[in-house]
């Protein structure tokens, strides 16, 4: 996967969408990750160095004064819609694992120049298809934003099926909007909110 950009919206609340794009395909994956989180890899990728290292930064020299390289870094679980990943390590030819969050071990990934990789089941589960064609019409003309009715977050509970099906098509239609804005936090929470109606 490369890193495709990092998204915010007003009422985010300070958290961030990082967007992952398949190397050889047209499949995205947005995952919501912190402030500080989106700040270590915004300021990697835009080679701007601070005065003082920051904790990625740290995490870097600590791991290169032992002589060990982080290989590659793998997202393999999806758990009630919360990420996993492994950051694989090479220590003088011996291969170490350590568990880490997504955000953390990309910010370190990119430290390294060290490949990102996705478990097939969880593009499959929450990754979402782009489609160029739409993306050019995006830019063409603007697509209404749904009302406040449609958000993900406005209905806690289960609806009945009529209405179940029909909120269905509503996120679905409203998942293709967000796409098409750009907008893939708010495409990322619909599409858990479909996830957690489809069951």
């Amino acid at each position: 996967m490369d890193i495709l950009g990092l998204s915010t919206s007003p009422s985010s609340g300070g958290a961030y969408a990082l967007i992952l794009n398949e190397t050889d395909g047209k499949r995205r994956l947005p995952i919501i990750i912190g402030t500080f989180e989106a700040q270590a890899i915004a300021l990697e990728l835009e080679n701007i160095k601070p005065p003082r290292p920051m904790t990625h930064d740290l995490m870097r020299n600590i791991i290169q004064s032992f002589n060990t390289v982080v290989k590659e870094v793998y997202i393999n679980e999806l758990k009630e819609g919360t990420f996993y990943a492994q950051i694989a390590y090479d220590n003088n030819g011996e291969s170490l694992t350590q568990d880490s969050r997504p955000s953390d071990a990309i910010a370190l990934a990119i430290r390294f120049n060290a490949p990102i990789f996705v478990s097939d089941h969880i593009i499959e589960e929450a990754g979402i298809e782009s489609d160029p064609q739409t993306e050019e019409e995006s830019e063409e003309q603007e697509t209404p934003i749904s009302s406040p009715q449609s958000s993900p977050e406005s209905s806690e509970e289960t609806p009945p099926a009529s209405s179940k099906e029909s909120r269905i098509k509503m996120l679905e239609k409203n998942l293709t909007s967000a796409i098409a804005e750009e907008d893939y936090e708010k495409a990322a929470k619909i599409r858990d909110e479909l996830n957690r109606l489809k069951g």
